[in-house]
């Protein structure tokens, strides 16, 4: 149980990736408040796993407050924040991506971290026992290494890391650790607008041919590393940015 009694908010946790985190960070013994818009999905991954539900719309200061007051009052504290809910827009050339998709990208991705930072922060700070916590960040490894069509996420992904790192030095006296998680393209929801064409076995192949361990990340890797990151085995690390990328970013 790495993870024992441990409190935790997984955001964007009704599919993909949040799903997996949360299920096996509830699996290790954590409780987890279980975010996402979706209500439908994320009832019945709380309801799996034993945790509680908060819609929360993550570019919302109002809706972050809540989901961070929900953790405290359900579980006396919070522990973990997993930053996973993030958006795409569908890969094409960076002159036909719009403003409106430009503006929701760093709201959801970018300006998430900072409404959660505030809330989470003083949360961890007033824990029983002492200053204490974990953020784990969900960005991409477009974020270090831009692929075609993406230029505006990729952008968005690299603020995650560079603002990750920055918090990492700010917090770290106060034994608060800041780290993300950079997954590459994956078996989600998410794969067509990620590639921009048809999700067909000759356009996967297109894909799987620039990653070096032959396959798509897939939910349960980047839950590994996301409990990982969120246990005392590694109490030692900050700031650091683990690719989950099959020897892509190599």
């Amino acid at each position: 149980m790495r993870l024992k009694a441990k409190s935790a908010i997984v955001t964007g946790a009704a599919s993909g990736f949040g799903a997996a985190i949360a299920e096996r960070f509830a699996a290790e013994g954590a409780r987890v408040v279980v975010a996402d818009l979706n209500e439908a999905q994320g009832q019945a991954v709380a309801q799996r796993i034993g945790g509680v539900f908060v819609r929360c719309d993550v570019s919302r200061a109002e809706d972050v407050q809540a989901l961070v007051q929900t953790a405290v009052q359900a579980y006396g504290r919070l522990d973990i924040v997993v930053n996973n809910a993030g958006v795409t827009h569908v890969n094409k050339p960076h002159l036909d991506v719009t403003e409106d998709e430009f503006d929701r990208l760093y709201r959801v991705n970018v300006k998430s971290l900072f409404h959660m930072n505030r809330a989470a922060v003083p949360a961890m700070r007033a824990n029983p026992g002492g200053s204490s916590g974990v953020f784990v960040n969900v960005a991409s490894t477009t974020g270090v290494r831009p692929g075609p069509g993406l230029c505006w996420y990729s952008g968005s992904k690299g603020a995650v890391i560079t603002t990750s790192k920055g918090l990492a030095l700010e917090l770290a006296r106060e034994n608060i650790r800041v780290c993300v998680v950079n997954p590459m393209i994956g078996e989600t929801a998410m794969l067509e607008q990620f590639m921009g064409m048809p999700d067909t076995p000759e356009n996967r192949q297109r894909f799987l041919a620039r990653i070096p361990l032959g396959r798509f990340t897939q939910p349960a890797d980047v839950a590994g590393a996301a409990l990982y990151l969120a246990s005392d085995e590694a109490g030692f690390l900050t700031g650091v940015c683990l690719d989950v990328d099959g020897g892509r970013n190599i």
